[in-house]
């Protein structure tokens, strides 16, 4: 497998780039945790682009030691003041359990995965309200920013605030 076709599609999106110069903040004070998944335009769905918000995926859209991280950062260096947990419908990570995406790995590449936690719960909303709470709970960004959760749709493209 080649990454020609990438990079080739790189040097053309290069030849008229327009973006070079910019500061690195986020521009609407905006961070977005979401999930991985391709269906997902983080900055089309909300309706802000290239520079106005800082966005970090993870599988689930759940908030891991390394998203708080990102967090972290955007609020004391990168002009973050508004966070959003996104999670989304038909999402993999919310169709079954740990224990089920573990028998499925095993079962495709034959080797054990019982010591990998992939984070994976059918109860998404409850999820969200502990992702929710642990930014808004964090002493580095607790009463520094405004932290909302989220459902999207992939269906409609319709995002609702729950939390």
């Amino acid at each position: 497998m080649s990454f020609d076709d990438l990079l080739q599609a790189n040097r053309a999106y290069a030849e008229h780039f327009p973006h070079g110069g910019f500061d690195g903040k986020a521009r609407r004070g905006v961070l977005m945790v979401t999930c991985m998944d391709s269906r997902i335009d983080p900055l089309d769905l909300i309706g802000l682009g290239h520079g106005d918000a800082k966005i970090l995926r993870s599988p689930g859209g759940q908030v891991s030691e390394s998203m708080l991280n990102g967090c972290i950062l955007g609020v004391h260096l990168l002009g973050v003041e508004r966070i959003m947990v996104v999670p989304h419908t038909k999402c993999a990570m919310a169709s079954g359990t740990d224990a089920n995406i573990r028998q499925v790995i095993a079962e495709r590449s034959g080797l054990d995965t019982t010591w990998v936690s992939f984070g994976a719960t059918p109860d998404q909303v409850n999820r969200l309200g502990e992702d929710v709470a642990k930014i808004r709970n964090h002493p580095l960004l607790k009463d520094r920013c405004e932290v909302g959760g989220f459902m999207y749709d992939v269906d409609s493209g319709l995002l609702e605030q729950l939390l």
